[in-house]
């Protein structure tokens, strides 16, 4: 039997006695870069100012080091903090973005098939791809850094086994 989880997920986008079973955002391999990459421009910005005897170009290297940090790392945590992948007992939400918002509702009656994918790193670190099959006219749904693969692939079918004995509304 699934167990509910308890997420931060608005209770209105679901409907009539549905369930939220897993809620995930990806992976947080994603954010590795941005965190090296800051790494990187905070060590720089603190070698020019600490080399350079000229006020004026102290300002400039910490406009550019605040620039630099808005707008790769930044962004790349608000990318994944605002992507979810949300199973719930009738359908898959997948929703991303802050300003420009994207989202996608699969029916788990129209799921075909569920395969899942990780190579030997993603094996150490815990996570994979998803690929879900579906009736429709988009057909195959890719999610790349899913956290728990295998677990969420299990999961995940249990959810269309259970919902293929479910009478329709």
């Amino acid at each position: 039997m699934l167990q509910e989880v308890v997420v931060g997920f608005p209770e209105s986008l679901l409907v009539t006695e549905e369930q939220v079973v897993l809620s995930l955002h990806p992976h947080w391999k994603r954010l590795v870069g941005a965190v090296l990459f800051t790494l990187l421009v905070v060590a720089a910005a603190i070698a020019g100012l600490v080399y350079t005897p000229w006020r004026i170009v102290q300002y400039v290297i910490l406009g550019v080091a605040v620039v630099l940090l808005i707008v790769y790392p930044l962004r790349r945590l608000i990318g994944w903090a605002t992507t979810h992948y949300v199973f719930t007992t009738h359908r898959i939400l997948l929703r991303s973005g802050v300003i420009s918002r994207s989202g996608r509702d699969i029916p788990l009656d129209r799921i075909n098939d569920v395969s899942f994918q990780h190579n030997i790193f993603e094996r150490m670190l815990g996570c994979g791809t998803l690929v879900i099959e579906s009736a429709g006219e988009h057909g195959q749904i890719v999610l790349k850094d899913v956290p728990h693969v295998e677990r969420t692939h299990g999961t995940l079918y249990q959810l269309v086994e259970q919902d293929d004995g479910r009478p329709d509304a």
